[in-house]
């Protein structure tokens, strides 16, 4: 994967993104990532990846102070559609290399973009920099199982599913390591597929 590619893949995914990840079980994973989260209106909120807005739609967005970016300028449109009357602030940028200053939100939103750039460390490093000295970094996405290695045939076909843009061999305790003198894992919890995908909350 690289971003180039990354952005050609999410504009032919941009008008159907919704009815694969946004309905269904996806829908019900968010609305449990979302269910006992309250945020107010001091807190300076970065969703990464916010994609066609699915978790903003899930949230009591009046009022609060949002900024959402996304690589791509095609599911970034699509979530302009969906909150033109709101102040969140919608911005096509690079999550690997954010535009944001060191320690300037309270709250980082990652859902299903760590497993979909195409250097997940930088990615995470950048979550963690950009994130506010006690603020809390929440994750919805799909990992490796902990302790376990990948079988052959996930091997084989790791690098099949990651030119659709995706990977599904990310190990996020390799990822964690990197930052672990920073931060504390809070929450870790599965959420869909036999713990696949998992619910994880950090504090800095």
């Amino acid at each position: 994967m690289n971003n180039k590619w990354n952005k050609a893949v999410y504009k032919i995914w941009s008008p159907i993104y919704d009815k694969f990840f946004n309905s269904g079980s996806f829908l019900n994973s968010r609305k449990i990532i979302f269910q006992e989260k309250s945020f107010n209106s001091e807190q300076k909120i970065l969703f990464v990846g916010v994609g066609t807005g699915a978790d903003l739609e899930l949230i009591n967005h009046y009022g609060l102070d949002i900024t959402a970016i996304d690589y791509s300028p095609e599911m970034l449109n699509k979530a302009k559609e969906k909150f033109i009357k709101t102040s969140i602030k919608f911005l096509e940028m690079d999550a690997q290399q954010m535009n944001f200053m060191d320690e300037q939100f309270d709250i980082v939103v990652g859902s299903l973009i760590l497993s979909v750039v195409p250097n997940a460390n930088k990615c995470f490093d950048e979550m963690v920099r950009v994130l506010k000295k006690d603020g809390e970094i929440i994750i919805f996405d799909k990992f490796s199982p902990k302790g376990k290695k990948p079988s052959l045939f996930k091997k084989t076909i790791r690098p099949v599913i990651k030119v659709l843009g995706t990977d599904i061999g990310l190990n996020f305790e390799e990822l964690f390591e990197t930052q672990k003198t920073k931060l504390r894992i809070k929450e870790d919890a599965p959420i869909m597929f036999n713990g696949m995908y998992r619910k994880i909350v950090i504090t800095k």
